[in-house]
């Protein structure tokens, strides 16, 4: 079922369906996406890199960042096309996170289980009760 939202770019309302964008935003998003995706057909420009591309088209880079992310554009067919981590902003050509921000992630995560199990050990030993019979012969 449609709801009513505001567009995410014009803050406009509109009926949202499928897109976070008015009818608006998404005709200029979709002239964009032409404008770049002309200019990376053309065999010389396919190892453009972002700056050259934004300079090139005058498309905002968040839109191709986006093209991207929503995979209307590969990497693999463009090879100098990066764009930035979301953690630490440096160029990469897959993924949202760089390799380095993964593996702190990682070692992060590691260790939290680390503590989490020491904790659950440390709590078991607290409530563990032991008694001693004196009767025993």
């Amino acid at each position: 079922m449609a709801e009513l939202a505001n567009c995410s770019r014009c803050e406009a309302v509109f009926v949202k369906t499928i897109r976070d964008v008015c009818q608006t935003c998404y005709k200029e998003e979709e002239r964009a996406f032409e404008t770049v995706y002309r200019f990376l057909s053309i065999r010389k420009n396919r190892e453009a890199t972002m700056m050259e591309i934004v300079k090139a088209t005058e498309v905002e880079e968040s839109f191709i960042i986006k093209f991207i992310k929503e995979k209307r554009l590969r990497t693999s067919q463009f090879p100098k096309l990066a764009y930035p981590c979301e953690r630490c902003s440096v160029d990469i050509i897959h993924g949202r996170l760089c390799g380095d921000c993964s593996d702190d992630i990682k070692t992060g995560l590691e260790y939290y289980d680390k503590m989490e199990k020491r904790a659950s050990v440390k709590e078991e030993r607290a409530n563990t009760y032991y008694t001693y019979d004196n009767r025993k012969k």
